[in-house]
């Protein structure tokens, strides 16, 4: 359950990689030569926050970040709330696939 609206921590992320670029004494355009992100995307992100998530990745790779962003995504660990549950997670396999719609 989210207790911060999205469109804040939208902008409190385009912020931290704002400030991120800054404390590396990274210009947009130095930013944009390292990443390979063009400058007008990287631009668009600080000022409106769009950006697609390949871009979004590559800047993550130069300001740090994106093994942080892996691990915070993996799956999470089941946590048996009994024997019950134990035994019958032995049975069922992990799923590969979304249930049909």
């Amino acid at each position: 359950m989210l207790f911060v609206s999205l469109s804040k921590l939208h902008g409190e992320i385009v912020g931290n990689i704002r400030d991120r670029r800054l404390q590396m004494d990274l210009t947009q355009e130095g930013l944009s030569k390292r990443s390979g992100v063009p400058l007008s995307t990287l631009r668009k992100f600080e000022q409106k926050g769009t950006i697609s998530l390949v871009s979004f990745l590559k800047i993550l790779s130069v300001v740090g970040g994106l093994e942080e962003m892996v691990d915070v995504l993996k799956p999470k660990e089941h946590h048996f709330k009994s024997i019950d549950e134990v035994l019958g997670s032995e049975e069922k396999s992990t799923r590969k696939r979304g249930s049909r719609k």
